[in-house]
């Protein structure tokens, strides 16, 4: 036996055809049907004006809004937007507030909520991003474990050239072993500047970087040429999530340190420049006390790493289970008569493929874990974020 079908206008309507029959009371009625008398008697007078529109679900919104914004504070607030297109809501609440300081401004909130309704709010374009590396990140220990990197923001000299300063620290020891102006923020110039510091100082086992360019690219595990170059060195590139200084906080820390002493203000050409730089260095590594160093300076507890910088740079090696393959200089393998593409940064480099199921094989770079290969469907199925392979 099918289930009966019903709705609340259906029983509505039975209670008012039941109220015209004088067998029943009306708290037996409303008793019957699962409703208050008040309920009751609301309905049938509904009825009485209305038809059987009454009987109907009204629309449940309050007809004042004690709280709503009035029109003319509204108008305002759009016309400060037109004049103002770059500026967001906490901003134009203040500068509204100095103009009118008798009127009472709304949150910046609601001043948000304004601009979407009269479409002066431009979405966001969402970002590629890069992969991410392993979490959590590797711990530094000892001296040369970890070196962090990265570019203090430019800026220009007295004479109007423009200074972007490459930074390379240890993350044990706070040891500052680059701070070097380069011409072009490319990764030929930034691998120059690395070669200098690896023939000085050693080579460190891990490099940690955020994820712009040179050090990190969107294609396949974040590798650009420059990361492919410390791979085959031997180090293992790592990169903080995206928007997360703070997980490269000693090297931002020092950051702010030099750009306090070396260009506030900036120094009147570039060579000058690099001076300062120079002798904050010194500066920093042998005579300024560090307090998350028991107050000892950087050189106290730094040592230059015991792998040298070698002089030729060796292909990785596999196993003798995996298969290998070139990468062509467009980024692509041959894999069973068909070519699969992986990374220009790749390009003229040897990858590994270890079969770990009947249709999916691990890509590697060294120890690096890229991606998986899906055999039979030749696709790419890229990890959530890279992995180091143990």
């Amino acid at each position: 036996m099918p289930w009966k079908e019903t709705d609340v206008l259906k029983e509505r309507m039975k209670f008012i055809a039941a109220s015209m029959e004088e067998s029943w009371s009306m708290t037996e009625l409303c008793t019957a049907f699962g409703i208050s008398r008040k309920t009751g008697y609301k309905l049938i007078a509904r009825y009485v004006e209305e038809g059987l529109d009454g009987l109907r679900d009204r629309p449940r919104a309050p007809k004042l809004h004690p709280n709503k914004t009035p029109s003319a504070i509204e108008a305002l607030v759009v016309k400060a937007r037109i004049s103002h297109p770059n500026w967001g809501p906490r901003k134009l609440v203040p500068w509204l507030s100095r103009r009118h300081p008798s009127v009472t401004w709304p949150a910046p909130s609601t001043v948000g909520d304004i601009l979407k309704r009269h479409g002066l709010v431009r979405p966001r374009k969402k970002r590629k991003r890069c992969t991410p590396a392993t979490k959590p990140f590797a711990e530094a220990l000892k001296p040369n474990d970890i070196w962090c990197t990265d570019f203090k923001g430019w800026f220009r000299t007295g004479d109007g050239q423009r200074c972007d300063p490459l930074t390379i620290l240890d993350g044990y020891s706070r040891y500052l072993m680059g701070c070097r102006v380069v011409a072009k923020t490319d990764i030929e110039h930034v691998k120059k500047c690395f070669k200098a510091v690896f023939r000085e100082y050693g080579l460190p086992k891990v490099i940690r970087s955020d994820n712009g360019s040179p050090f990190a690219s969107c294609g396949l595990g974040g590798l650009t040429r420059l990361s492919v170059w410390w791979i085959k060195l031997g180090i293992l590139p790592e990169r903080i999530e995206p928007g997360k200084p703070q997980q490269n906080g000693r090297h931002e820390r020092m950051h702010l340190t030099l750009k306090q002493e070396t260009a506030m203000p900036p120094r009147s050409n570039m060579r000058c420049q690099q001076r300062a730089f120079d002798h904050f260095k010194t500066e920093y590594n042998h005579d300024r006390p560090h307090e998350a160093l028991a107050d000892k300076v950087p050189a106290e507890l730094y040592a230059v790493s015991p792998r040298e910088f070698p002089k030729a740079i060796e292909t990785p090696e596999y196993p003798g289970h995996f298969e290998t393959r070139s990468v062509r200089k467009n980024g692509d393998i041959k894999w069973k008569c068909k070519r699969v593409y992986l990374s220009e940064s790749l390009a003229r480099e040897s990858v590994g493929l270890e079969q770990i199921d009947d249709r999916r094989w691990r890509i590697l770079f060294g120890p690096v874990e890229l991606a998986l290969l899906d055999s039979p469907t030749w696709k790419i199925l890229r990890y959530p974020r890279r992995r180091i392979s143990t």
